[in-house]
């Protein structure tokens, strides 16, 4: 298994529980799984820092300053995610400048991931223009115009940089802050908006009642764990699903599930159902993404948990992509579907439209912007589409939350 840090964690107040060892990032089909090990161990809560680093491996040796300190299993997550992004001269840049600044807490090193690109560092002397270049576009944000690369004198700007002073020299190259401030980010509690992997619906996630003096949003990247779900909801101080205020950040929601979803308008109870949604979507290709719109158009579903429905059981509709007409779905279905053998001498003779035409009166079809759809399930459309009793009790008790107060220590 891939990792950035392996930690080997253990409980500062019972020692006797022994030690866990867990690669970072925690993958998303392991993350319940963990944080269960963990919690086995009365470890792993959702806000306190109660897990004692004793070892660990990574690419970034500096992160060994983290030996003997304490931190929240997920800020050790997100720290990994953010490192996991980082190319080779980020990597350099932000060694150099957490051994420069002495940085050993966890908060101070996740808030350099967000501004260690504006140092510079050199690793090699021999190569002044490439030094000089690297420099101009540490000043500028990391771009520049291509006029001005074109006009840069890159050995002039490594000198001046060189004679200038203000370097340190560490075990990951001679660093150059260039007045780079440890701006505070990440709070110590509600992690900063970061996309680590490609998800659906990203949901920016406060209190009902609005932020506190110091708090942030924190964010929810859906599809997730249950686990995952609750525990950003206590980091916003949230302990019930009902007492979320969501806010869409983006979504990439086939387009016209999304405009049967009232999306400018969620509530915290609609989590669960969004969540279900998403999970259902996310592994979907072009082809069952244009397939779900046409459903969607054909179904003319009312609420978030029919879409959800209608994206679980997408096998049981019939789609061809683009016709528009009876005489289009027939000559597809005799020429392309490959239920006939067709035969190009006797072209003259098929009858694609009135073949078209009983098909979609025996199929019930219809034919829409996106194509031709046709239901073939044993049940009617509003019964596929209406959520199963068990699922609404479940979904009531798992908004009431009664667990997730139990999780905060």
């Amino acid at each position: 298994m891939s990792y950035v840090i392996k930690a080997v964690l253990s409980n500062p107040r019972q020692p006797e529980c022994g030690q866990i060892t867990i690669p970072f990032p925690i993958p998303n089909n392991q993350y319940d799984q963990t944080i269960e090990m963990l919690q086995a161990m009365d470890l792993g809560y959702s806000v306190n820092r109660d897990c004692t680093v004793d070892e660990v491996d990574s690419r970034c040796r500096v992160l060994s300053a983290l030996h003997g300190t304490l931190v929240n299993v997920d800020q050790l997550d997100y720290l990994a995610k953010r490192l996991d992004s980082f190319c080779e001269d980020e990597d350099a840049q932000f060694q150099a400048m957490a051994h420069k600044l002495e940085l050993a807490d966890i908060k101070d090193l996740i808030n350099l991931t967000f501004c260690c690109q504006q140092a510079t560092v050199i690793t090699d002397f021999s190569d002044l223009e490439a030094v000089g270049r690297s420099h101009f576009m540490n000043l500028n944000g990391g771009s520049a115009k291509v006029e001005e690369l074109e006009n840069l004198d890159g050995v002039e700007t490594a000198l001046l940089l060189i004679d200038g002073g203000g370097e340190t020299i560490t075990p990951y190259g001679v660093v150059y802050d260039n007045g780079m401030v440890l701006e505070q980010l990440y709070n110590g509690r509600q992690f900063p908006a970061y996309l680590y992997d490609v998800h659906p619906i990203v949901l920016e996630v406060t209190p009902a009642g609005g932020l506190t003096e110091g708090s942030n949003p924190e964010h929810l990247y859906l599809p997730t764990s249950e686990q995952q779900i609750k525990r950003a909801l206590l980091r916003a101080g949230i302990t019930a699903m009902y007492d979320a205020h969501l806010r869409l950040v983006f979504d990439e929601l086939p387009e016209k599930a999304a405009e049967a979803l009232d999306l400018e308008h969620l509530h915290g109870d609609d989590l669960p159902a969004l969540n279900r949604l998403c999970r259902a979507i996310d592994p979907m290709g072009d082809a069952d993404t244009e397939k779900l719109n046409a459903v969607v158009l054909m179904a003319e579903p009312e609420d978030m948990m029919a879409v959800c429905q209608l994206a679980e059981n997408l096998a049981q509709f019939d789609f061809v992509p683009g016709v528009q007409t009876p005489e289009e779905y027939g000559r597809h279905m005799i020429r392309q579907s490959g239920h006939f053998e067709y035969d190009e001498n006797l072209e003259g003779f098929y009858d694609y439209r009135g073949y078209g035409e009983r098909r979609v009166q025996e199929e019930g079809g219809q034919f829409n912007e996106c194509g031709y759809v046709a239901y073939h399930g044993t049940m009617t459309l509003d019964e596929l589409m209406r959520e199963d009793p068990a699922e609404q009790y479940q979904r009531e008790q798992e908004q009431r939350g009664p667990q997730m107060g139990g999780m905060a220590q």
